[in-house]
């Protein structure tokens, strides 16, 4: 992620490990990137589903003894609870701190318009690549929707649209790739004198 730019890096946060993307992110932040994380559903949480149901419900037990509207509160989505794992690295009591939240965008799927931008990766928050392969793993999806999320029938209907959706255009960007191969090669005779004029000047054809 080194070589910060004014768009935003887009991760999919599908098959990482909550804590190591966070730490990646909130780094990143402070530098003065910009971040947006989507499919935050699929994220891992590294042990059993049920161990780590428990502490979450041991969490949410957790309350101000005066008057619990003033806190903590619990989020239930995914994209919330990947927030807050950043924003418990960045000091975000700060200028500094809130400037750098302000730059992140969390996200449950993978909604408009970054279904049509390029996502990218953090091997070094990848678990298939920092989880020993023996160790148990969970999904933050199933842990939101058993604590209290009540979008997970939502969020996988959409994604079923997207994902058919980008199946019809991927087949029709084949299709027109093989066109544009086949009409070059109809045209090569007639193209060839002015293709050498144009390699003439020193670019390629």
């Amino acid at each position: 992620m080194s070589g910060l730019t004014n768009r935003a890096v887009v991760i999919d946060g599908r098959g990482h490990l909550v804590g190591r993307l966070a730490s990646v992110v909130a780094k990143y932040l402070l530098q003065g990137g910009k971040v947006a994380i989507v499919r935050c559903e699929e994220l891992n949480l590294s042990g059993h589903f049920f161990r780590n149901k428990i502490k979450y419900l041991s969490y949410l037990r957790k309350r101000c003894n005066v008057n619990p509207a003033r806190g903590p509160f619990h989020f239930r989505a995914p994209s919330r609870i990947f927030f807050k794992a950043v924003r418990g690295m960045i000091p975000h009591k700060t200028k500094r701190g809130q400037a750098a939240l302000a730059r992140l965008r969390v996200f449950d799927g993978v909604p408009p318009p970054y279904d049509k931008k390029r996502r990218v990766c953090v091997p070094t928050a990848m678990r298939i690549l920092t989880l020993r392969s023996d160790r148990k793993f969970c999904k933050i999806g199933r842990l939101s929707h058993e604590v209290g999320w009540q979008h997970q029938d939502v969020i996988k209907t959409l994604e079923t649209k997207r994902k058919a959706k980008l199946r019809v255009t991927l087949k029709h960007n084949r299709n027109m790739k093989k066109l544009t191969v086949e009409a070059r090669k109809n045209i090569a005779k007639a193209a060839e004198p002015f293709n050498k004029i144009i390699q003439s000047y020193g670019y390629e054809v």
